[in-house]
């Protein structure tokens, strides 16, 4: 248990940490360290770790880079030094002040914790949050570390990726460069849900986010409550768990954050409150969004919060990077860059940090504000082609919309008039993954771009197939799943897998022993649907049983070039477990209550009306 929590541990510290390296020599022979604790507005204190380099002076000024945090700004003491500064080791020997801080209500900061805290559109004096935090933080270090340069930066990955975002809008005329990078930019999509579906492969985390602390604390104070793995076998945890309600009962029912999610199925004032997204408008400074094609925890962060910011500021200067990565993998070089049992080329990361990362921030900070550093509005990594393109907006202006109509098994570019059934049990769930160690995971990672054929063929999966290509296309931008259903019932979810099948012969460029690359249905990108927020999140509604009705939904984005002799596949089913609890398919008020006796089969209907809408680059 204890090598598990350590571990568990290690691994929020990557998403606080950047880029480390296990010698942190440079760090002490070059930079001063600092810890302090910043006052806000409030009178609330949070503490700051502040490094600064030792050649800074009056002839040379430097800019702060700034990183707030819910993941511990350790090690903690004045002598005890990080192993690695800022978003990557580039940055870090360019000459910066980092700025480390605890947000409020974690490790050393005062304050009380609240997951995704809500952005206060209309302040007094006395509101706080994470923008105002943001803002006073950097008025404090503009007056009391001498020889900055005026210049402000911040980044962060995951939840700091949020703090970031939340950063922007403090709207500090010395905040000249952000770069959100993984952010959350609203809870109903990205992390813990999806469309308000909740997302099971989580179920792990919640000590993290869900139990307040008491006193400062240097450590993870929640490290007692995660749940030990039993077995290799992750899926018999999950089985014997039972239903959601049995799940959160024996587990959770003092965690004050998974108390919050069940008793909110839909999409009321708890969750719209923690959207970033409609405040933010007027953005006047840089902000460079990152994010992972296969990052399984938020994808639809970056792309939504580039998007918006697009809409709503014609004078920020807003680029957005998505590349192959996991959650965060973009901080650190692997070399070979694979996702599961898929190559993509060398030193990917390196590109990003290189050309990308550390170009935006040295730009912004250190040269001129008011030019443009020189990065293309969009630099998205081709998933399917494996290369880096850029574009001058996004979706490109050369994305022409294409359907896909699901019809007898194939897809085909016209409606037709028929249906495809399938039996839909919630006792007996369509798996997520035929790789049960990954169940035991932290969070789900790898199933973003995994083989889907150990799915194919069941009576609870519907397929449809096109040909082999006989030429490329490209996917690159939105995807809407538009389908046309019936159930026996009176709920059910929709799962829709986008899937490259490579040819029997396919041989890659770079492998890994075991895997059969012939035939392999690689992932490229899936979503999940509830029926029941078919109209409307705030007012969710049943189905009537055996009436057609139409179910239209946002798969996230992709840029993904489907190659000569591929077959592009769409699968959809029910239920998807234990990555997603499973649905009653009975409406229920709450269906996060569920109990077994709820569970209700169903025969469900995909009528060849229905198709996936995709931007096709032409």
């Amino acid at each position: 248990m204890k090598k598990y929590m350590q571990f568990i541990f290690l691994l929020l510290m990557v998403f606080s940490f950047g880029q480390n390296k296990p010698d942190n020599t440079f760090i002490k022979e070059n930079y001063t360290k600092k810890e302090v604790y910043i006052p806000m507005r409030d009178g609330v204190k949070l503490f700051t770790s502040i490094y600064i380099p030792k050649d800074i002076s009056a002839s040379h000024k430097l800019p702060f880079l700034m990183q707030r945090t819910c993941y511990s700004v350790a090690p903690y003491g004045p002598d005890a030094y990080r192993n690695g500064l800022g978003p990557n080791q580039y940055l870090m020997k360019d000459g910066y002040i980092f700025v480390y801080q605890d947000v409020r209500g974690r490790y050393m900061s005062e304050g009380v914790f609240t997951n995704m805290t809500p952005q206060v559109a209309h302040k007094t004096k006395k509101d706080v949050d994470e923008s105002t935090d943001t803002y006073d933080t950097i008025e404090w270090l503009l007056k009391n570390i001498p020889n900055n340069n005026k210049k402000v930066g911040q980044y962060g990955t995951s939840y700091p990726g949020f703090y970031t975002a939340a950063g922007i809008l403090s709207d500090h005329p010395a905040l000249v460069a952000s770069s959100p990078q993984a952010p959350i930019s609203d809870f109903w999509n990205d992390d813990f849900l999806h469309n308000g579906k909740f997302m099971l492969g989580y179920f792990r985390t919640f000590p993290v986010f869900g139990i307040q602390k008491t006193k400062p604390e240097k450590e993870g104070w929640y490290m007692d409550t995660f749940i030990k793995p039993t077995s290799e076998d992750g899926l018999k945890f999950y089985r014997e768990m039972g239903t959601l309600k049995d799940g959160y009962e024996k587990y959770y029912k003092n965690n004050f954050f998974m108390t919050e999610i069940m008793n909110h199925p839909n999409y009321d004032d708890y969750w719209q409150k923690r959207s970033i997204l409609p405040h933010l408008k007027n953005v006047k400074h840089a902000v460079m969004t990152v994010g992972g094609w296969f990052d399984a925890e938020d994808l639809s962060g970056p792309l939504n919060i580039y998007k918006t910011i697009e809409k709503t500021s014609p004078k920020a200067k807003n680029t957005i990077v998505m590349g192959p990565f996991s959650h965060g993998a973009w901080a650190r070089e692997t070399g070979k860059a694979f996702h599961n049992d898929i190559y993509f080329g060398d030193s990917i990361a390196t590109y990003y940090q290189k050309n990308l990362e550390t170009k935006f921030f040295n730009h912004y900070l250190k040269g001129d504000t008011k030019s443009d550093a020189g990065i293309p509005e969009a630099v998205m990594f081709d998933t399917g082609s494996k290369e880096w393109r850029e574009f001058a907006q996004y979706p490109p202006k050369n994305a022409q919309k294409v359907s896909f109509y699901l019809t007898d098994g194939t897809l085909k570019n016209k409606a037709e008039n028929n249906f495809t059934e399938y039996y839909s049990d919630p006792n007996k769930p369509v798996l997520s993954s035929d790789n049960l160690k990954d169940f035991n995971g932290f969070t789900p990672r790898n199933y973003m771009s995994e083989d889907q054929r150990f799915a194919e063929g069941r009576p609870d999966v519907v397929t449809f197939t096109t040909d082999a290509l006989t030429e490329d296309i490209t996917f690159g931008g939105e995807l809407m799943a538009k389908l046309n259903i019936a159930s026996t019932s009176t709920d059910a979810d929709f799962a829709v897998k986008l899937i490259d099948v490579y040819p029997e012969d396919f041989v890659p460029k770079e492998k890994k022993d075991g895997v059969i690359y012939g035939n392999y249905h690689q992932m490229v990108r899936s979503e999940i649907m509830p029926a029941r927020f078919r109209n409307s999140r705030e007012k969710p509604e049943a189905l009537v049983p055996n009436q057609k009705t139409a179910v239209n939904f946002k798969l996230q984005d992709v840029m993904h070039t489907f190659k000569k002799g591929h077959k592009i596949q769409i699968q959809i089913s029910s239920t998807w477990f234990p990555l997603f609890a499973v649905n009653p398919q009975k409406f229920m008020a709450n269906p996060n209550f569920a109990t077994e006796e709820d569970y209700t089969k169903a025969f469900i209907k995909i009528f060849g009306d229905s198709s996936l809408e995709v931007d096709v680059l032409k």
